[in-house]
């Protein structure tokens, strides 16, 4: 992905014609600054953000909305767990971006893509040919989102408790709690779907 930070400090920088030497060295170093983190992050905010937006164009536009914002705040001088407080920004920006998208176009969302999943035929009989990656992916999307959020930024977004903690806005116990469950049914529902195709055979 590409994130156009040197656009991002360009547009909000000072005019040089206006600036004195001192004022535009410091904004000169604070640019510098902020581009090394957001090259440095930008990875991180997008898988954050992919794991709760599952789609590309959207965790991209997240990512640079949000590092939009820390620009125009200087919020990110005053990070004290670098991770945890761009996992929460990014995070944030994203449930903004669900609130204002109408109906998904180019992806099928979530419910779109369980209803042609779990609808129709039996839950077994959809799984069979497909592979155990593709199913597991089937499974994690008909996670209750909660669940389905937690999951996927412990377990394959490999985020700490602590930062989905500061990301989702909930305490770290609930983090684990959640992760637990979620582990507990996706092992239900596979080892479920497994037996049946045995059954099949």
């Amino acid at each position: 992905m590409g994130i156009p930070v040197q656009a991002l400090t360009q547009s909000m920088g000072d005019d040089p014609d206006e600036a004195s030497p001192s004022v535009e060295s410091n904004a000169a170093e604070r640019d510098r600054q902020f581009a090394e983190m957001a090259e440095r992050q930008a990875r991180f905010m997008f898988r954050v953000a992919h794991g709760l937006l599952r789609s590309v164009p959207d965790s991209e536009d997240a990512v640079q909305e949000a590092l939009l914002k820390l620009y125009r705040t200087d919020g990110w001088l005053r990070m004290e767990d670098e991770r945890a407080f761009l996992a929460r920004t990014v995070y944030r920006t994203g449930l903004d971006v669900i609130a204002r998208r109408q109906k998904a176009t180019d992806q099928i969302d979530a419910d779109a893509e369980r209803e042609l999943v779990w609808e129709g035929h039996s839950p077994e009989q959809n799984a069979v040919d497909r592979d155990d990656r593709a199913l597991l992916r089937i499974l994690i999307d008909g996670l209750s989102e909660d669940f389905r959020q937690a999951l996927v930024l412990s377990a394959i977004e490999e985020m700490t408790s602590r930062e989905v903690a500061v990301a989702m806005g909930i305490p770290e116990g609930t983090v684990r709690t959640r992760v637990m469950r979620a582990r507990a049914e996706l092992k239900r529902r596979f080892e479920a779907m497994h037996v049946a195709k045995g059954e099949r055979r």
